[in-house]
């Protein structure tokens, strides 16, 4: 049976190589990468290149609960697209430019743990933090 694929789009308020660098680099990973304001995003790391690895830690702030989500690159076309595999499972990053905006796209296979509506609203969450944090500069 073929894994659902979800989709979640946003436009983030800034050009291509800004949101770019802030999407990629893990000193601005640390500062959007969760889904609510009472998780955090205590450390990352990225090796930008096909094959490189990534990861990322989200951690309740109360310490109740966290976990590493981490993948390996399998594309990259700077300023454009992000392909990456977690697990049995693949992302894809789509980064078009729009004026003084940029627009993403991000769809990946849906996991069977938890609902899809629930999968889509904690990406799209993670989005939106995505897009204030380019927003404040």
């Amino acid at each position: 049976m073929a894994q659902e694929r979800i989709t979640v789009e946003a436009i983030a308020p800034a050009p291509i190589e800004v949101v770019w660098k802030a999407y990629t680099s893990p000193d601005h990973i640390t500062q959007w990468n969760f889904a609510s304001d009472d998780w955090h995003c205590p450390r990352a790391s990225v090796d930008l290149e096909e094959g490189g690895k990534f990861t990322s830690r989200m951690e309740a702030k109360d310490g109740s609960m966290g976990f590493d989500f981490e993948g390996t690159y399998t594309k990259i076309i700077p300023n454009e697209r992000i392909e990456y595999a977690f697990g049995d499972r693949k992302a894809v990053v789509e980064f078009t430019p729009s004026g003084v905006q940029t627009h993403l796209k991000v769809s990946f296979d849906a996991e069977n743990q938890f609902p899809v509506e629930q999968q889509r609203d904690g990406w799209a969450a993670i989005l939106g933090n995505f897009c204030k944090h380019v927003a404040r500069g």
